[in-house]
């Protein structure tokens, strides 16, 4: 069944490249109305962005949308996969800005915020895309792989040389809450080189020690340390969580990501509609709906009854 938050979220903050500050608000859409972007700051150009992967640009340091008529908006993974972990289908997303804020560099708030207004169930079938074959795309050692699976199921590997992370990798079946269990609170991560470069370049003017976890070879330099051993590995997977929701509906997959990030991802999708015989569309069933990332979550109650699932 399709679902839409019971009223309006509101969020604030910084963007990570930028620095500026940026609000952002949920609102509550009708069912049919799938996820769309509204920048507020824009006029006379057309400032509605629907969250499709055909919709994505390139963009080598987050998942950046433009709707070819003169809105763009960056860095809208974390609130993608929130929505996606949560079971919203159907939302209007204010934002005042180029970038949606980055927050504590997780899901996390997003979740928190989504599950304290409420998630209200519409009355109406929700539909899901299930993969009827493999779709690969692969560069040099780099790929990304969607295979037959009757639930969305993320398999993940990364290698660094930095010590603080090396080689991690994690498989999770995202049926009901494991999004919320395992995922949504693990932060973006880059190293303190790729920090100075990327601020000498205009960029990252927002990041921070408490928006990101910054490693430095073997060393940890956000304050408090790792949330998870291998968190990063988690962050990957809550990306790709939130990069494969640009799908437009659930998807019923296994996604399997060695070293992959935003792009991969976003080309492993086109690669996939691409090809009508390797995907089509299901209504989704009580049983199956029981399968996907989101069910259940409305039913854990008030904010504070949600930190065990939260974490």
């Amino acid at each position: 069944m399709q679902a839409t938050i019971k009223s309006k979220a509101e969020f604030a903050g910084v963007g990570l490249h930028s620095g500026a500050p940026a609000r952002l608000v949920i609102n509550p859409a009708p069912a049919g109305h799938g996820i769309v972007f509204r920048r507020l700051d824009l006029d006379g150009v057309e400032n509605r962005i629907a969250a499709r992967w055909d919709n994505v640009t390139l963009s080598p340091l987050c998942t950046l949308l433009d709707n070819g008529q003169g809105a763009t908006l960056s860095t809208v993974e974390h609130i993608m996969a929130a929505l996606a972990g949560t079971g919203i289908h159907n939302a209007l997303v204010d934002v005042d800005g180029p970038e949606v804020p980055i927050l504590d560099g997780s899901s996390q708030p997003f979740v928190r915020g989504i599950l304290k207004v409420g998630i209200r169930l519409q009355g109406k079938t929700q539909r899901a895309i299930r993969v009827l074959r493999p779709v690969e795309v692969r560069e040099g050692e780099v790929f990304a792989r969607l295979e037959p699976a009757d639930h969305l199921e993320i398999d993940f590997q990364i290698d660094f040389t930095d010590a603080a992370i090396g080689h991690q990798e994690k498989r999770l079946d995202m049926a009901n809450g494991a999004f919320l269990r395992e995922l949504a609170d693990s932060r973006t991560f880059c190293r303190q080189s790729d920090v100075d470069a990327m601020r000498a370049n205009g960029l990252a003017l927002g990041g921070t020690y408490e928006n990101a976890v910054v490693i430095d070879g073997a060393k940890v330099l956000s304050p408090g340390g790792l949330r998870h051993s291998d968190e990063a590995v988690r962050h990957k997977m809550l990306d790709a969580m939130g990069d494969l929701a640009l799908a437009g509906a659930p998807l019923l997959a296994r996604y399997t990501g060695h070293r992959a990030g935003h792009a991969m991802t976003n080309k492993v999708l086109r690669a996939l509609f691409a090809q009508p015989d390797a995907w089509e569309w299901v209504e989704v069933s009580a049983e199956l709906e029981n399968r996907l990332p989101g069910a259940g979550v409305s039913a854990y109650g008030p904010l504070a009854g949600n930190e065990a699932v939260l974490g």
